[in-house]
């Protein structure tokens, strides 16, 4: 009999299901680290949400444990990398608290268009303010969506019914699917530009924080009102209270907070303007029930050789038996990861050409490391190896896959071209030896570099002196070159340069990269 344990507050309905299974389930939530250490070795399974810390000196303790489930998105309290090493497979329920946050999205669009929370402060003090509270009405009005995953298109259908226009920004979603939803899709200037609400559902990353800055809420209309359920420091604090307190924002409605929780006397939490919740987002009953029940049947099919879903390591546990095949799984998540900073514009198609034997016989496991490094920085929804091909398909995403034979460079070569409605880039990369990942071509510019950790991309005229420019501006700015590569045509024409750093390239620092003369298209990029 499969023993399972529950370290972590979940809904009772997951120990239900489990047992009904016939399953032995011990129910321990907030069982310390030291008394979990002393029992796990005789599990075969583990349920936990936040809580409990998965780490790898208690991973080294799971003799028998053949699948950890967090009930919740993401794993960030789970050690990947220790669990894949022992096969434990790691599993999560993303999506499992979309209807809740688009709705609490909804709930404060109304709270905010209609002062509820001031009116209600107001009438507790003993005051009838029927003429400062009243609001405006959501019909007629323009809401631009910055995000169209799972929950920025359940609010646009959600505010359709409402009667409000819906233009949204995602440089991923199809314009196919966008209009099934009746969604326009137009570009973030065009959002700042025509929106009287703006809300946010994308996840937080060097692209996206204070994605809503004092320079980008210039742009927009006068009086436009903010939401944010998705993640904090996605709007900037500290210009929304400025924006608030010249009129240029008229309210807000935020969920989250870019330190939590949040100083509870800071402008920011009282001012009269903002109408603020403590990241209730998924704290509903349904939720919480709808991943704890999720996480169990999950368990069950696994157990029962069922199938795998929601699991975020199954692939990499599988490629692990193939140690040569390894190091091409995470070549082609770094190559999708670069890609989605090295892109602009509404994504068209991917193309994959595949040159080797080895390569050929992986294509779908490879394609689908590709597309797994590519969303995981443009979604909100937790992607892994699992459920990457199911979410480019429901946002239409279309990739063509080739296959040639040995390259006459290489003898397995992997090229990932992504075309937009603005550009294309290609990628390709190979494995020198059984482990050097090494990219080695960059739209037709020939070069050779470790594609890891953070990155600046630009392209300059082929001249003495400039790269001894961009070196002193990033040694201004205390950033020490880890590695270098070049790459050029011909002499005096345009060249390719990567350099490996040893820390993160701020927007300023690029800024004053790209105001060198003959330096052009240039990107600070981390995988």
């Amino acid at each position: 009999m499969k023993k399972i344990i529950i370290t972590d507050s979940v809904d009772k309905k997951c120990a239900n299901i489990l047992e009904s299974a016939g399953f032995e389930v011990n129910y321990k939530p907030g069982l310390p680290k030291e008394e979990i250490v002393k029992i796990i070795k005789d599990y075969n399974g583990m349920v936990v949400r936040s809580d409990t810390q998965v780490t790898p000196d208690l991973i080294n303790y799971m003799d028998n444990m053949e699948v950890i489930g967090r009930a919740g998105a993401g794993v960030d309290n789970i050690n990947l990398e220790a669990a894949t090493r022992k096969g434990i497979i790691v599993m999560n329920t993303p999506g499992g608290n979309t209807i809740s946050t688009a709705e609490h999205t909804m709930a404060l669009m109304m709270s905010m268009c209609r002062n509820i929370a001031q009116s209600n402060q107001s009438l507790r003090g003993s005051k009838w303010e029927r003429k400062k509270f009243s609001g405006t009405e959501l019909w007629g009005k323009t809401l631009g969506i910055i995000g169209l995953g799972k929950i920025g298109r359940e609010v646009a259908i959600r505010s359709k019914a409402f009667g409000m226009t819906i233009i949204g920004y995602d440089p991923v979603l199809s314009e196919e699917m966008a209009s099934k939803i009746g969604v326009r899709l137009v570009d973030l200037d065009s959002i700042y530009k025509n929106s009287d609400i703006i809300t946010v559902h994308v996840p937080l990353s060097e692209e996206t924080r204070n994605l809503l800055s004092e320079e980008t809420l210039l742009k927009c209309k006068d009086g436009v009102k903010l939401i944010n359920c998705a993640r904090g420091g996605i709007i900037n604090e500290e210009a929304l209270v400025k924006a608030l307190d010249s009129g240029k924002v008229s309210a807000a409605a935020l969920d989250v907070y870019s330190k939590e929780p949040p100083e509870f006397l800071s402008p920011l939490i009282q001012h009269p303007k903002i109408v603020t919740t403590p990241h209730l987002g998924a704290s509903t009953d349904e939720a919480q029930e709808k991943v704890a029940v999720q996480i169990a049947e999950q368990m069950v099919d696994l157990f029962n050789q069922k199938g795998v879903r929601g699991a975020v390591n199954a692939a990499a546990i599988e490629s692990a038996g193939n140690a040569e095949l390894v190091p091409y799984v995470k070549l082609a998540e770094s190559l999708g990861i670069l890609h989605s900073q090295l892109n602009k514009g509404q994504l068209k198609h991917i193309n994959i050409n595949y040159s080797g034997e080895l390569l050929h016989s992986s294509t779908t496991l490879l394609s689908t490391a590709v597309l797994k490094g590519f969303l995981s920085k443009k979604m909100t929804a937790g992607v892994n190896l699992i459920n990457a091909p199911f979410l480019a398909k429901e946002m239409g995403v279309k990739i063509n896959e080739t296959k040639s034979g040995a390259n006459s460079n290489y003898v397995n070569l992997m090229a990932v071209e992504f075309i937009t409605d603005k550009e294309k880039h290609s990628l390709a990369g190979t494995v020198f030896g059984n482990r050097e990942i090494r990219m080695v071509d960059i739209d037709g510019f020939h070069l050779e570099l470790n594609p890891e950790g953070n990155m600046l991309f630009y392209a300059n005229i082929d001249k003495p002196g400039m790269l001894a420019q961009v070196g002193k501006t990033l040694a201004e700015a205390n950033i020490n070159i880890a590695g270098l590569s070049l790459g050029r045509v011909d002499i005096g024409k345009k060249a390719i340069t990567v350099i490996n750093v040893d820390s993160e390239i701020s927007k300023d620092v690029v800024k004053r990269i790209s105001e060198i003369g003959g330096v052009t298209e240039v990107y600070a990029v981390k995988v």
